[in-house]
């Protein structure tokens, strides 16, 4: 409970009465002896009134409020979360109301001020903007309610029945609208280019006539005998294929574009993926390393995977440690016995020669490998930009240097026959989707 400026106005005013009698006394000013009595009576009168006042306000009760927020939001985008005050006052009352957002949301619109109407409710709302995943709880919410002369405010927390948890996942709001598109139209604003197909697909489909294009290897002769007429087999991609990707977690994947880190980057475009894939008939799965807690998710197929997986990453974040994929490549071929495709997205250094390679080389026994490394822009930008300073040298020549030993590395894993994936983090979804379609149409899986 605090005073508010009312009351503090009436208690400077007082002070200002008694400061000017006491100042009239000390220059020996006649002062009528009734004015004193006055000025006693008056910060008497005051003291009764707002101890009264502080009584009333201890007694007023609360308003009842109610939170109506999504289950789930989606990373970076803007949510509304409304709030219902319900009351029994018998009166018009002002009052305002404060949510305690949790860390890791960014809020818009609180604190908020609400006239409160006898026997009707009042509704108010404010915007929530997500800065990070995981599982968010809202506990408590709270109002500064006015004492009835207007005196005192008192800051009234909400009981705990109030608390509210949501999910914060991905940015994966944006593929479900793309399903009221043709999907070719939607890969190819996301930048994929889809190419021609090389030859025949590995799956039958169906047979049909002949029709004019159709190769002559199409024709099933034992179909066109019984038929009488040139009966071609149609085939389609296969897609009863595997996908797994391997997710680095380390350190290296906390590095920050813009508002989201690599691994949140990295994170979507898995997602981006696994959507294409399921919609081609595929199976998706999930093994992370350099985690506190490895996640593992077997390889299946079906739209219901998609759910599958983003409840199994939404709370998953990077650590401090170093990525490890000898153990990581023990991990997946001890897991995954049929042959996938397997993505391993992560930011390749020099200094992963030997121990990449290794964990690699072994995966490819089983798997077709492709290797996804996250470029971060700013050196792009460094290398890009022109030098004038010593400082701006230094940096240019450090990110060459950096670059360089960076390609090298890439150039001795294609080397080695390995298929390595280079991109900054904002294109990997689109060029992920861009090398699966490429290798799907080709019959390379």
């Amino acid at each position: 409970m605090r005073p508010t400026r009312l009351l503090l106005a009436w208690l400077a005013v007082l002070l200002g009465l008694g400061i000017a009698l006491g100042t009239a006394m000390a220059l020996q000013l006649k002062v009528p002896a009734a004015l004193h009595s006055v000025a006693w009576g008056l910060l008497l009168a005051l003291l009764l009134l707002a101890l009264l006042d502080a009584v009333r306000l201890k007694r007023r009760p609360s308003p009842r409020l109610r939170r109506q927020m999504p289950g789930s939001l989606a990373l970076g985008r803007w949510s509304e979360v409304r709030i219902t005050l319900e009351h029994d006052y018998a009166h018009p009352l002002a009052l305002e109301v404060f949510d305690h957002v949790p860390d890791g949301l960014s809020v818009e619109n609180l604190p908020q001020s609400i006239a409160l109407r006898p026997s009707e409710r009042s509704e108010l709302g404010y915007r929530l903007r997500p800065l990070s995943r995981g599982h968010f709880s809202f506990e408590r919410c709270e109002v500064h309610l006015p004492s009835p002369l207007g005196l005192w405010t008192a800051k009234r927390p909400l009981p705990l029945p109030l608390q509210d948890d949501t999910r914060v996942y991905p940015d994966f709001a944006r593929l479900y609208g793309a399903q009221l598109l043709a999907v070719d139209n939607w890969l190819s604003q996301l930048g994929v280019r889809q190419r021609q197909r090389r030859g025949l697909g590995l799956e039958f489909h169906q047979l049909r006539e002949f029709r004019e294009g159709d190769s002559l290897r199409q024709i099933d002769w034992k179909a066109t005998a019984r038929q009488r007429t040139p009966i071609a087999r149609e085939y389609q991609d296969e897609r009863d294929q595997q996908i797994v990707f391997m997710l680095d977690c380390g350190r290296r994947m906390r590095s920050q574009d813009g508002e989201l880190s690599h691994f949140d980057h990295a994170l979507n475009a898995c997602l981006l993926l696994s959507y294409v894939a399921l919609r081609q008939g595929d199976a998706v799965g999930l093994c992370t390393f350099a985690c506190d807690q490895p996640r593992y998710l077997a390889p299946v197929k079906g739209s219901g995977q998609l759910n599958q997986l983003l409840n199994a990453v939404y709370d998953l974040d990077s650590t401090r440690r170093a990525a490890d994929y000898q153990a990581a490549a023990n991990q997946l071929l001890a897991r995954q016995k049929r042959r996938a495709l397997v993505i391993v997205v992560t930011n390749l250094r020099d200094e992963d020669d030997e121990d990449l390679l290794t964990a690699v080389k072994r995966i490819s026994r089983q798997h077709r490998v492709l290797v996804a490394s996250l470029r971060e822009e700013v050196l792009d930008h460094l290398r890009q930009a022109p030098v004038q300073t010593l400082p701006e040298a230094l940096a240019y020549c450090a990110s060459v240097d950096y670059l360089n030993a960076r390609e090298e590395l890439h150039d001795r894993l294609k080397a080695q026959g390995f298929a390595v994936l280079d991109a900054h983090p904002s294109d990997l979804g689109a060029d992920l989707v861009t090398r699966y379609l490429g290798w799907k149409k080709g019959g390379v899986l």
